[in-house]
């Protein structure tokens, strides 16, 4: 009964299982990760062992154990094919402190952002479940803006963006209105080297 009420969550906490059963005992807990049943992610987090592991589970379980937040840097990079390197560890911001979690299925890091720099994802839908991504524009945002080490075009280079991608998709309006909500001289800085970067490719 608890598997069939919860199951499709993937991914659930102590609140999730005592709000489907008021009485729920939290030390059957203990006795179904003895048994294999269940695995636990961080304190008061589970993964039923039967989930399979994808890459739409490691974001349903990023968006849950911090939340409020969205993947973003790294990962969202990735998931728009902006990078060419693999993402090993899930990569997000939260209004919430910054904290790192290791858990059974993987690393997840979260970057404290001000509240009012908490926009710009998207809702994504997979079986059911919903996954806050960060769109393009403020993976770009989000990434330029802790990245200390992009002082320069070659230091933008080097990170071998997928420059046709970019090209193709990103919205320089919205890139624009995103960075003024930020409002940071050297964040734009960075945005007018990329545009630079970007805009200059077809004559290299």
């Amino acid at each position: 009964m608890f598997e069939k009420a919860l199951m499709s969550f993937k991914v659930f906490s102590v609140g999730d299982a005592k709000k489907a059963f008021p009485n729920f005992d939290t030390k059957r807990l203990v006795e179904w990760q003895e048994r294999g049943y269940i695995k636990k992610l961080i304190n008061k987090w589970y993964l039923f062992s039967q989930v399979p592991k994808s890459e739409f589970l490691l974001y349903r379980i990023s968006n849950c154990l911090h939340h409020p937040s969205y993947i973003s840097l790294e990962s969202a990079l990735s998931f728009y094919n902006l990078i060419p390197e693999a993402v090993y560890s899930q990569q997000a911001v939260s209004t919430r402190k910054t904290i790192s979690y290791e858990t059974v299925v993987g690393n997840f890091n979260y970057k404290a952002i001000k509240p009012g720099h908490f926009f710009g994802y998207q809702i994504l839908h997979q079986e059911g479940l919903p996954i806050l991504m960060a769109e393009i524009e403020k993976s770009i945002i989000d990434y330029f803006y802790f990245n200390s080490k992009l002082q320069t075009s070659e230091n933008i280079e080097a990170l071998r963006l997928n420059i046709p991608e970019l090209q193709a998709k990103l919205d320089w309006e919205k890139l624009s209105k995103y960075s003024d909500l930020i409002n940071s001289d050297t964040l734009k800085k960075r945005l007018r080297l990329l545009k630079k970067l970007v805009i200059n490719a077809h004559t290299r």
